[in-house]
């Protein structure tokens, strides 16, 4: 059957007051709103009009709700998150880790009995977190690191004090140096660094890199002795267009900065930090995991067919636009259809749910196709 999820949202501080009762339809009640989480994640697990955890409903019998072949193939375990999230301040600088590394890490932290919900725990469970963005609203992004060339170019036009010895690491191409040496460093000693960064963006006038410009002078002010300042000068800064979208395996350093969008990625919740948080940081776990490959062209789009191709092995994502008709959606395991604007009605072989903006349905593995018609939006996630 298809049925509707009860979902919780996530009350972080960097949340949006506005973004996600405006798409739901409800009146802001001034507390950040940031996330909207789909899925059985056993931290906010959606809940099923049984009243039972979908978490709960997996773990009792994961055969029957995924299906026996993605039941098989991810141990039991649901095997994505889905989330609307809504930035209205930058979030942390942050890689996730690959399979192997979260294997290790989460065997590591249970061997030296760091409680699961601690404050100082780095994995929280044993899962990789590759995921995607899609923005249904102008979006803006740090996004994995520039190319070199591209990060000289924009050092040489603002010209900042102090900052030499980081140039000239990036000229020889020791990428991996320079992010290691100015994240570990202390607040005392970035201090000067980012108010000389400040000062140099104030004086910058000209417009090849006014994206960058904005976001520095932000970053400069809200956190003047935070080493990330220092990282998104490395990393592509981007602007999504609505339903435009960027791609994050595992290992890609990067920070959301502001705006709505649909997340779907692994069924994990492991985030190693580096900077722009007041939460835990761990410099040297975070640089074990990063990948330095610089990232040429971090914004993908969808095919003619919706679908958005990552080649990622935990998720597929769709997007289903409609216009009155009707679409028949396959897909492999469990599924949520998500609407994102207009009215959508969700059916399986014997059920119909009738969706608006924000809302989500489940249908379990052996469910077949969906039939998706009415009005609107709503992505499509599966196994694959």
């Amino acid at each position: 059957m298809v049925v509707r999820l009860q979902n919780t949202i996530r009350d972080y501080a960097w949340g949006s007051r506005t973004a996600l009762p405006e798409l739901i339809g409800v009146e802001p009640d001034g507390t950040p709103q940031a996330e909207l989480w789909m899925g059985a994640h056993e931290s906010a697990p959606s809940v099923l009009p049984s009243g039972d955890s979908l978490f709960d409903v997996v773990s009792a019998d994961p055969a029957a709700v995924l299906g026996e072949e993605t039941a098989e193939r991810f141990e039991g375990r649901f095997p994505f998150l889905a989330k609307l999230l809504a930035a209205g301040q930058p979030l942390s600088i942050q890689a996730h880790p690959s399979r192997d590394q979260a294997i290790d890490g989460y065997a590591r932290d249970e061997e030296a009995g760091i409680p699961r919900d601690a404050a100082d725990r780095n994995y929280k469970d044993a899962w990789p977190k590759p995921e995607i963005l899609i923005a249904l609203e102008d979006f803006d992004a740090l996004v994995g690191f520039r190319p070199l060339e591209s990060t000289v170019a924009l050092l040489d036009a603002l010209a900042p004090e102090g900052l030499d010895e980081l140039v000239d690491l990036l000229r020889d191409g020791k990428l991996r140096e320079a992010f290691t040496d100015f994240m570990s460093r202390d607040r005392d000693s970035i201090r000067p660094l980012v108010a000389a960064l400040g000062e140099a963006v104030a004086r910058y006038a000209g417009d090849a890199f006014e994206l960058e410009r904005e976001t520095l002078a932000r970053l400069c002010a809200d956190f003047p002795d935070d080493p990330g300042v220092l990282a998104a000068l490395l990393l592509n800064r981007v602007r999504l267009s609505r339903f435009e979208a960027v791609y994050l395996p595992a290992g890609n350093v990067h920070a959301y900065l502001h705006g709505l969008g649909f997340e779907v990625m692994a069924n994990s919740d492991n985030v190693l930090r580096g900077g722009l948080t007041s939460k835990y940081i761990d410099v040297p776990e975070l640089v074990s995991v990063v990948d330095f490959e610089p990232l040429t062209d971090p914004v993908l789009t969808a095919d003619g067919d919706g679908v958005y191709e990552t080649g990622c092995p935990y998720f597929a994502v769709r997007r289903v636009d409609l216009d009155g008709g009707e679409r028949v959606v396959d897909g492999a395991g469990p599924r949520i259809v998500c609407c994102v604007d207009g009215t959508i009605d969700a059916g399986g072989k014997d059920s119909v749910v009738t969706l608006s903006a924000g809302q989500s349905a489940f249908a379990a593995g052996p469910e077949g196709p969906c039939t998706l018609r009415g009005s609107g939006t709503a992505f499509v996630v599966s196994a694959r």
